[in-house]
């Protein structure tokens, strides 16, 4: 008999499962608040997947996905904003407590593999999936599989510089990863609202009606943040050249991205004709989760 596939979000506040049937329909989801410790966040999650499991009858697959992501070198989680993780074999430590391979993989990853699948991106071969939330990260999909790299750094665009700096753009905003002038510290949300309104603003979301009631600075702080994600993405056409690019997270529901970001990119990118979709995600915040049941293929 298929097995269901269970797949889990696993963030700083709250952990989330769904499970999915054979024919990829949701049939089960749950939400509950993050432990503070690792053992447990372990804990928290074994007695989901065995809960969930009891009302569907079986074992099923688990996929996992982390706001970090496992070293291939040392086999820890590293760059995780849920602390807890760090430094720890989660991997390995969940299987241990489900009594079977739970795969794990990088949050922005799941949401481009979720979107690849049966999203925005289904039917292209190879996507690219952006998260701009409150930071900018990104994975690749090729032909139905994440491409992780051999460093487990693939699709972290957040990292690169700002491409063709100019005026007050160089040196460049400094970056919680030690660098100066990342495309994160330019892209993510947090940093939209503070290039509006300063130092203290963190939430974006607002700006798009103040721009359309007429408010200069945020007109021109929506400018220049498309403009500055076109440059990033023009890179990433130029490096990767995919099929589409799906965007996720709190800015992608922005609506003048969809408009402005197919006009501006051509002036970047180096070809003679730039035809690349710029999508809204499909599943918006299930993308994770859903992405994360997705490690696995139909048994």
């Amino acid at each position: 008999m298929t097995k269901h596939r269970i797949g889990i979000d696993l963030g700083g506040t709250k952990i989330e499962i769904a499970a999915l049937g054979p024919d990829g329909a949701e049939v089960l989801r749950q939400r509950v608040p993050t432990p503070h410790g690792y053992p447990e966040t372990l804990a928290a999650i074994a007695s989901l997947v065995l809960a969930c499991e009891a009302k569907l009858g079986g074992n099923s697959t688990v996929g996992i996905c982390i706001p970090g992501v496992v070293s291939p070198a040392t086999g820890l989680v590293k760059g995780a904003n849920s602390i807890a993780l760090n430094g720890r074999r989660f991997d390995y430590d969940i299987s241990q407590a489900l009594g079977r391979e739970v795969r794990v993989e990088n949050d922005a990853n799941c949401f481009a593999l979720s979107e690849a699948f049966d999203g925005a991106g289904a039917g292209f071969g190879v996507v690219f999936g952006v998260i701009l939330g409150t930071g900018c990260g990104g994975g690749i999909v090729m032909h139905g599989k994440v491409h992780q790299g051999p460093h487990r750094v693939a699709g972290e665009w957040g990292h690169n510089p700002l491409p063709w700096p100019r005026g007050p753009e160089v040196p460049g905003n400094v970056c919680w990863c030690g660098k100066n002038g990342c495309l994160e510290t330019y892209l993510a949300g947090p940093s939209l609202a503070r290039d509006c309104d300063g130092p203290g603003a963190h939430d974006a979301s607002g700006l798009p009606a103040r721009a359309a009631a007429g408010e200069q600075i945020a007109i021109d702080a929506l400018a220049r943040h498309v403009d500055r994600l076109a440059r990033g993405l023009a890179t990433v056409i130029n490096l990767l050249d995919p099929d589409a690019i799906v965007l996720g997270g709190g800015v992608s529901n922005m609506d003048h991205l969809y408009t402005d970001l197919p006009r501006l990119i051509p002036s970047y990118a180096f070809s003679d004709v730039i035809a690349t979709p710029v999508l809204r995600n499909r599943h918006g915040d299930s993308s994770g989760v859903r992405g994360a049941a997705w490690l696995w293929p139909a048994t």
